[in-house]
């Protein structure tokens, strides 16, 4: 927890380089904890469907992405 408040923190920050390189970051975490997720959803035996209504996006955007991957 304490890591994702200090790239929190570092995202916000005054200086661009630092900003910058946090939000590659948190960017980073964000698409491995999607990926995570969409497995695990997949594995329980949720469809497409349902996991695209959770993330807000399409059936055919969330397949797309991760379809030949899982």
């Amino acid at each position: 927890m304490a890591s994702e408040q200090t790239l929190a923190a570092s995202a916000a920050s005054d200086d661009p380089h630092r900003g910058l390189r946090a939000v590659r970051a948190l960017r980073e975490l964000a698409d491995r904890l999607e990926t995570l997720q969409v497995e695990r959803a997949r594995s329980l035996g949720w469809s497409w469907q349902e996991i695209a209504d959770e993330l807000g996006v399409s059936k055919q955007a969330v397949h797309k992405k991760f379809g030949r991957r899982i």
